[in-house]
């Protein structure tokens, strides 16, 4: 396996992301670098999950809002931010996926967690959770899936699919979550959410990760998500699911969670925010976390 390493100048001055970079080898991954912004303090722990074609830049806001009282940690998935970066698309899979998630934590051997998923970072983060739940405290889910392959992606998803089929690792990642937020973006975050990805040779993980959704029953971690779903129908540390209500892609899975997990019923939206909500209102979502924990602590 080849990975590519983006340069730091393409890092350099990004919007309020002045974090010193931290990075760790992967075992399982031919101990490729993964990087991962950690604030250091606080009593309690907050592990922060990006999806694609995003990175922990995605997370700032929040991180800026929760970092005074609490230790947050926001790694990249190999193949996104300063993450270095498998070469073909076939290198990516979600096997190697989660047993880099699993490294990542084991290595670092993070416990009290309270984990909070989004998009690609549910896909892997809610069977992490569920399989190693004695390092779990409490779990935040936001706009993501529980795919076991036996329900229906919806037509927004398969739309999305479709296109990241076509157009490969020519996908451009800025004009992806500029067309999947609701805020209008400055050029200058639209150009740090590009920063990872210099050029399109970079950029296959951005071309897998649709494709390996699973979406079918015999697809990869479809295993992983019905044994997930299971154990979250009888789950018993606290949960809450805060989905924005203008995500036309996996907007409509809040329902299958409030159903799977009844004391997360009453859970707010959050109202104004597209598919990554975290750069649409980083702030409301922190303020959310933080009532959370203290409610549950």
């Amino acid at each position: 396996m080849e990975f590519l390493r983006t340069p730091d100048e393409q890092f350099e001055n990004l919007p309020d992301f002045d974090f010193a970079p931290n990075y760790i080898d992967i075992p399982s991954a031919e101990n490729a670098r993964m990087h991962y912004v950690d604030t250091q303090d606080g009593d309690e722990l907050i592990l922060m999950l990006h999806g694609e074609p995003s990175w922990s830049f995605l997370y700032r806001h929040m991180i800026h809002a929760l970092k005074d009282d609490y230790r947050c940690i926001a790694p990249d998935l190999l193949g996104f931010g300063r993450s270095d970066k498998p070469t073909t698309i076939e290198d990516h899979t979600f096997e190697f996926h989660y047993q880099a998630l699993v490294d990542f934590v084991e290595a670092l051997d993070l416990t009290d967690i309270t984990l909070i998923v989004q998009d690609w970072g549910g896909l892997l983060g809610l069977p992490f959770a569920t399989e190693h739940d004695a390092r779990i405290k409490r779990l935040v889910i936001l706009n993501t899936g529980l795919t076991t392959g036996e329900i229906p992606m919806g037509e927004g998803f398969t739309r999305w699919q479709q296109f990241a089929a076509k157009v490969g690792m020519r996908m451009v990642p800025g004009q992806l979550i500029q067309q999947s937020t609701v805020s209008d973006l400055s050029e200058e975050v639209v150009a740090a959410y590009n920063a990872p990805f210099p050029d399109k040779s970079y950029r296959a993980g951005v071309a897998a990760m649709p494709l390996l959704v699973p979406s079918e029953p015999d697809m990869a971690g479809a295993a992983r998500h019905r044994a997930a779903h299971d154990m979250l129908a009888n789950y018993e540390k606290p949960v809450t699911v805060l989905f924005s209500d203008k995500d036309p892609v996996l907007g409509g899975a809040v329902k299958y969670f409030k159903k799977l997990i009844p004391q997360t019923k009453d859970d707010p939206t959050i109202e104004d925010g597209g598919h990554f909500l975290q750069e649409d209102k980083g702030d409301v979502i922190a303020g959310h976390v933080r009532a959370f924990i203290e409610r549950t602590a």
